[in-house]
C-alpha cells in the first residue's frame, strides 16, 4: 500500500513538472512571438488602408473617434443592419499631412463563416474610394468571393446613406449585386458598410 502511494505521488511530481515546464515554454514562445505577430498585423492593416484609400499616404486615430464609437456602440445595434459595429476610424493624410479621406473600420458578425471585418475608405465628399476585407471565415468558392475585386469594386463610386443588396444583377446606384449563392455574406459586407456610412454622415459631418 505504501508503495502504491509512493508511486502515485512520483506520477503527480512528474506530472506537475511537466505541466510546469510547458507553461513556461508557451509563456516563452508568446512573448517571443507577440511582438513579430503585432508588427506583421498592423503591415497587413496599413496595406489595406492604402489600398482602400490610395489617396493617403499615413494614418492616425481621428480625434474624439475612440470615445464616439464607445458612445454609440448600442445604437448601431438598433438600426435594422444586424450586429455591426464601429472598430476604428482613421484620417488618412497626403505627404503634406493635409486630410484627404478617412478609413472606416467596421464589423458584421452576421456573415456565413461569423465576423466580417472591413475597412472602407472615403473621400472628403464622403464617395467610397474602396473596400478591404481584413477578416472572413466564409466557405471557399462561395462567400469568400467578397474577397474578389469583382465584388468589392462595386462598392467604389457610391455616395449615399445605404446600401442594399440586389439579386437582379442589375445594380442601381444605392445596391449591391448579390455574390451568387452567398446572400448572408452579401448582406453581412453591405451592412459593415452601411455601418461605417452611418457612422459618417451621422458623426463625421
Amino acid at each position: 500500500m505504501a508503495a502504491s502511494k509512493s508511486g502515485f505521488m512520483k506520477d503527480a511530481l512528474i506530472l506537475f513538472a511537466i505541466t510546469l515546464v510547458s507553461g513556461i515554454c508557451l509563456g516563452f514562445v508568446y512573448d517571443v512571438t507577440k511582438g513579430p505577430i503585432e508588427q506583421a498585423t498592423i503591415a497587413a492593416n496599413n496595406k489595406t488602408y492604402r489600398e482602400v484609400l490610395s489617396a493617403a499616404e499615413s494614418f492616425e486615430t481621428a480625434a474624439g473617434s475612440e470615445e464616439t464609437i464607445e458612445a454609440t456602440a448600442e445604437e448601431f445595434n438598433t438600426l435594422g443592419y444586424g450586429s455591426i459595429a464601429i472598430e476604428s476610424v482613421l484620417e488618412g493624410k497626403d505627404a503634406s499631412g493635409t486630410v484627404v479621406g478617412y478609413v472606416i473600420n467596421s464589423l458584421s458578425k452576421n456573415s456565413y463563416g461569423g465576423a466580417v471585418k472591413l475597412s472602407i475608405g472615403f473621400d472628403m465628399d464622403g464617395t467610397i474610394t474602396g473596400v478591404g476585407i481584413r477578416e472572413i471565415s466564409d466557405t471557399p468558392g462561395l462567400g469568400l468571393k467578397a474577397k474578389e475585386p469583382a465584388y468589392r469594386e462595386q462598392f467604389i463610386g457610391k455616395n449615399t446613406d445605404v446600401l442594399t443588396v440586389t439579386k437582379s444583377g442589375q445594380a442601381a446606384d444605392n445596391e449591391i449585386n448579390a455574390i451568387s449563392g452567398a446572400t448572408i455574406t452579401s448582406n453581412a459586407t453591405t451592412n459593415a458598410v452601411n455601418a461605417a456610412l452611418y457612422y459618417l454622415h451621422n458623426y463625421m459631418n
